[in-house]
């Protein structure tokens, strides 16, 4: 088949393939339909997913040495942050006294963001906000882009695995080159559904109820009142008895971007986005309720009246769906007891935080708070039972069901996926696999770099 030459060289497209690594004669440089075999890449280590997670599992293992890859679905990095378009840094702070328990990458992000400095020790609460969600995918960007050994691919979408014995051999990735096999020596899932982990074969859980989906959106041109919360919930709640409304909690309604502008989260929609038709019908709802919600307010709330619609997140929120069953399994009791773990690389702090599948106006939980003590989570809580060079970080990790809704929020994910690019790095490094490596001494090897669990570095 003939390919169509451009009359002059496309500049652009060239500048593209020496930020990813690649020449512009090479497999993945050409179009597919001129190769019967799937292109090829290498790595020493290969981040499949941008999200909070991957983010800093990329930045880590690139940091450390290793010629690190990290693929992602969307256009930009940040997951939850820039996807779904949640703006708040979960997890970095513990809530009774707004002390940090997340430094390394989680605080330089948030640092960076202008919200505190690089050293700060404390927040100005114990969940902060970004100014800026467009800027973070610039901020994301610019760190990135900064490390020489660090290749991104974005629209770039995870598809399948091979293996050779208990190693993944190749991991699948579809983009516009079609399908491109990456070869990497070690490997971290931070897909958030543990694809990878399951299409290698490593055991996974999913329970028969998942939490629910959320849409995060923003309207504009709306006039503050003392009652404007108040009012939103009571719109809900009549939209939900006419039947406009399926679910929702709170709803959370804030005036945070602008002083105009509410951001909301409160969509509640039942799924398994493991499941693409599950997740299809879950974004379609989404969509549907964040315009009942909008409709019910302008029509019923003060100061909505000539309100207008922003946008919606460019993807809906997901909670839960696998976890990795893993060498070692945390539960809600560790957690609530604080036990303490020789090979602790992160310290979590949000409280379980499990939504149900029924309305809860007012709320966004149906039972009381448990809110733990800052607490240790294991090196073992990334490792699968059965495949040596494969690391899982962020929401997937090796939990029970409740505790993984504490261990699931933003900067705890950060910090699971630092310490998954650091050890995959140092395996590297030493020639051998994740799974051989003590968790003891990758504790150390983050505490040299001011990160790990805080009772290293306070």
């Amino acid at each position: 088949m003939r390919q169509n030459s451009p009359s002059r060289p496309n500049v652009g497209r060239r500048r593209f393939l020496q930020t990813a690594g690649l020449a512009a004669g090479s497999a993945l440089a050409a179009s597919p339909m001129a190769h019967a075999a799937a292109p090829e890449m290498d790595a020493d280590v290969l981040v499949c997913g941008g999200g909070c997670a991957g983010l800093a599992a990329a930045l880590s293992a690139a940091r450390n040495g290793a010629k690190t890859l990290l693929v992602e679905r969307a256009g930009f990095a940040g997951g939850i942050i820039t996807g779904v378009g949640l703006p708040f840094f979960d997890g970095i702070a513990e809530p009774k006294s707004n002390r940090i328990v997340v430094r390394g990458i989680g605080i330089e992000l948030l640092s960076k963001s202008g919200v505190c400095a690089p050293d700060a020790t404390h927040t100005k609460t114990h969940n902060p906000t970004i100014p800026n969600v467009e800027s973070f995918k610039l901020l994301a960007d610019k760190l990135l882009a900064a490390e020489r050994g660090l290749r991104v691919l974005y629209h770039s979408f995870v598809c399948g695995v091979e293996c050779e014995g208990d190693r993944i051999a190749a991991v699948l990735v579809a983009n516009k080159a079609g399908l491109v096999r990456v070869r990497a020596k070690q490997v971290i899932d931070c897909t958030g559904d543990a694809d990878v982990a399951a299409w290698a074969g490593a055991p996974v859980e999913k329970s028969a109820e998942l939490q629910p989906l959320t849409l995060h959106f923003r309207i504009g041109n709306v006039k503050r009142t003392p009652d404007t919360s108040k009012n939103c919930r009571a719109a809900l709640e009549r939209a939900h008895e006419r039947g406009d409304l399926p679910m929702f909690y709170g709803p959370g309604v804030s005036f945070m971007f602008a002083p105009d502008e509410v951001y909301i989260h409160g969509i509640r929609v039942p799924a398994d986005a493991s499941d693409p038709v599950e997740l299809t019908r879950a974004e379609m709802q989404g969509r549907a309720d964040a315009w009942a919600m909008f409709g019910a307010w302008k029509r019923d709330v003060p100061g909505f009246e000539d309100a207008y619609f922003i946008t919606s997140g460019p993807f809906i929120g997901v909670r839960e769906t696998r976890r990795i069953a893993g060498v070692h399994v945390l539960t809600e009791e560790e957690i609530m007891a604080t036990k303490p773990f020789p090979d602790a690389i992160a310290t979590g702090c949000w409280y379980l935080d499990q939504h149900p599948n029924k309305m809860t106006a007012g709320a966004a939980n149906a039972v009381p708070k448990q809110q733990p003590a800052p607490y240790d989570i294991p090196y073992r809580s990334l490792l699968p039972k059965t495949i040596a060079n494969l690391l899982v970080a962020g929401r997937c990790h090796s939990t029970t069901r409740l505790a993984q809704s504490s261990t699931r929020v933003t900067v705890t994910a950060m910090a699971l996926g630092e310490a998954a690019g650091l050890a995959a790095a140092i395996a590297v490094k030493g020639g051998t696999s994740v799974q051989s490596l003590d968790g003891v001494d990758v504790r150390k090897a983050l505490r040299k770099q001011n990160a790990g669990p805080s009772q290293d570095w306070a």
